[in-house]
């Protein structure tokens, strides 16, 4: 099983629901990490090219860079927790990769560090 790790982050405010209760806006410098894993390379010896999945991976996060996300789609409807920040990110990922990816690769899991120690893992 072959194995690449993409990263990138970006600083954004929420403020959470947590028991019925908003706390206060707050802001994080975000940290997401990708793995997109699979069983066999493509014919140049790849699972994925890294420029590519880094450059989707920007654009997935770029609505969010210095914005609240609580006003910001598709978390202006859903508490933006970093477990939902996660999985919507390994899904955007998924969707926008396609063809880019070798046969039978996968976006494994996607990690959204809000503070460090603190980081949500969501995996497809």
């Amino acid at each position: 099983m072959y194995t690449v790790e993409i990263t990138t982050e970006f600083a954004a405010a929420h403020a959470l629901v947590i028991a019925g209760r908003r706390e206060p806006v707050h802001g994080h410098n975000w940290h997401v990490t990708a793995l997109i894993s699979g069983p066999s390379l493509d014919g140049d010896g790849l699972l994925c090219d890294f420029h590519t999945v880094h450059a989707v991976l920007e654009d997935i996060v770029a609505p969010f860079h210095n914005n609240d996300l609580n006003a910001t789609a598709p978390f202006d409807e859903r508490n933006p927790t970093a477990e939902l920040i996660a999985r919507h990110i390994a899904d955007e990922l998924a969707d926008r990769l396609g063809g880019a990816l070798a046969e039978a690769a996968r976006v494994e899991s996607v990690r959204v560090t809000e503070s460090p120690g603190c980081a949500a893992i969501y995996r497809p």
